[in-house]
């Protein structure tokens, strides 16, 4: 079956691959960056209008939720290498099953994180030892967020599915509306209504919905093979193994790699609220510039399914060192800047309190600079990924990070419990973990290069 590309797809086996590259990143860097926006206003809204300990219980939260949520998250990596290696090949009639496949599935993993999220939601915030005067509001705002899980599931696997086929302009779209409609409901809540936490999680949530509805939407309308008809939403047992394959070890890696992080924001809580107001706060901003590099490294893991797809495996090294030149760049600019004007962008989420920009600035000085180590361990996991490797890449980054991370907060931080002492840890363990996926990942392109040579002979 022949269907001719869209315009809003993008044929990434042909052609130069910079100027592809680019136009695929620049969309979903934006789209990053507006989901960002959500936290964002959530976390300045409370942070200047509710005080630190709204801002404590909001920021508390973040790690504890990536814990859960990961493991199904990172399906729709799987989603979206499945997806886009099908329509590299041209297969249509299989991409349009995966597509289904894909709806399906974030329908039933977003019931199954809400339900469990919203009945362990206190019992695992204790367990990380949030403070009492935060407790109770952070609680509350968990389970608001676990109520619009299936919503939220629902638009990123179906961005996944778009993003397969190139286009990341869609998605963009989609999340300025809802996103704007998280803003004006964050201000009315909050400054209208006095809702605090528990105003920024609905006005989070509806936005979520809207998203979801719009992305849905845009499937349905579709001419191409990407076009999803309700009645046919169901799983197909065939198109569930490749996307788990690649999907479930993306996920346990970055569930597990939730566990060291909730692990360090119990360390931090250890400190106090202020401690977690100023973490939550450089956290953020230094999100921002994990979410640009990360779209080169989303752009990888596509290109490089679709050529895997299509039989293109010489086209990989460029993709590769286009990408990386583009994190590197990325990352060690935006770090250079957010060190430099990391006092003006704290004072965006909390005014007057001088201890909680102390705290903020303590991050931002340990973990900025070399927040592009960062990017390029996440480059190299999509771009195995990409290859068709997914467990490979998850037990680097769980050895690397994850349980580097414990180690040290048994060991080193124990000894000298700081929080330089804490935050060192971050670029000490991406600078082991992404030198491990390079060699890695070299080691995987020698061996597909043997198996390709093999096929041209046979």
């Amino acid at each position: 079956m022949h269907i001719p590309r869209k315009h809003y797809e993008m044929d990434m086996t042909s052609g130069p691959l910079l100027g592809k590259i680019v136009r695929f990143s620049l969309p979903l860097m934006a789209t990053g960056v507006l989901q960002l926006l959500y936290n964002a206003a959530d976390i300045v809204v409370v942070g200047q209008f509710a005080g630190s300990s709204a801002l404590a219980a909001v920021g508390s939260t973040g790690a504890l939720i990536n814990l859960i949520v990961s493991v199904f998250m990172g399906l729709s990596t799987g989603v979206s290498v499945a997806v886009a290696r099908h329509y590299g090949a041209g297969q249509y009639k299989d991409v349009s099953e995966t597509v289904h496949t894909a709806v399906a599935l974030s329908l039933i993993c977003g019931t199954v994180v809400g339900v469990f999220g919203l009945l362990t939601a206190s019992s695992l915030l204790q367990w990380m030892g949030t403070p009492e005067n935060v407790l109770d509001a952070a609680s509350l705002y968990m389970r608001i967020l676990f109520i619009g899980m299936p919503v939220n599931m629902l638009y990123n696997f179906g961005a996944a599915v778009l993003r397969a086929v190139g286009d990341t302009r869609r998605p963009l779209i989609y999340l300025s509306i809802s996103g704007m409609v998280n803003v004006l409901l964050n201000l009315v809540f909050v400054i209208l209504f006095h809702m605090d936490v528990e105003g920024v999680a609905i006005a989070t949530v509806v936005s979520q919905v809207i998203s979801a509805v719009l992305v849905t939407m845009c499937l349905i309308r579709s001419e191409g093979s990407i076009r999803l008809f309700p009645r046919k939403i169901r799983v197909h047992v065939s198109k569930l193994w490749p996307i788990a394959r690649i999907g479930l070890p993306a996920g346990v890696q970055g569930s597990i790699f939730s566990v060291s992080n909730v692990l360090i924001q119990s360390s931090i809580n250890s400190f106090g609220s202020l401690a977690m107001a100023g973490n939550t706060a450089g956290a953020n901003l230094e999100g921002f510039i994990s979410t640009a590099m990360n779209a080169f490294s989303q752009a990888a893991l596509t290109f490089s399914s679709q050529n895997m797809g299509a039989r293109k495996p010489e086209r990989i090294r460029h993709i590769v060192l286009t990408c990386t030149a583009l994190v590197t760049g990325m990352g060690i600019l935006l770090g250079l800047a957010l060190y430099a004007f990391g006092d003006p962008l704290l004072s965006i989420y909390v005014s007057g309190e001088e201890n909680v920009f102390s705290y903020g600035m303590t991050r931002i000085t340990y973990c900025s600079a070399f927040v592009f180590l960062c990017g390029l361990m996440d480059l190299f996991a999509c771009e195995m990924r990409g290859l068709g490797y997914s467990v490979l890449p998850m037990v680097v980054s769980i050895l690397g990070a994850c349980v580097f991370r414990i180690i040290w907060i048994y060991t080193v931080f124990a000894a000298s419990p700081t929080l330089p002492t804490l935050y060192i840890s971050y670029p000490i363990s991406w600078a082991l973990t992404s030198m491990t996926h390079i060699v890695c990942f070299l080691v995987v392109r020698r061996k597909q290069r043997r198996e390709f040579a093999k096929e041209a002979l046979a």
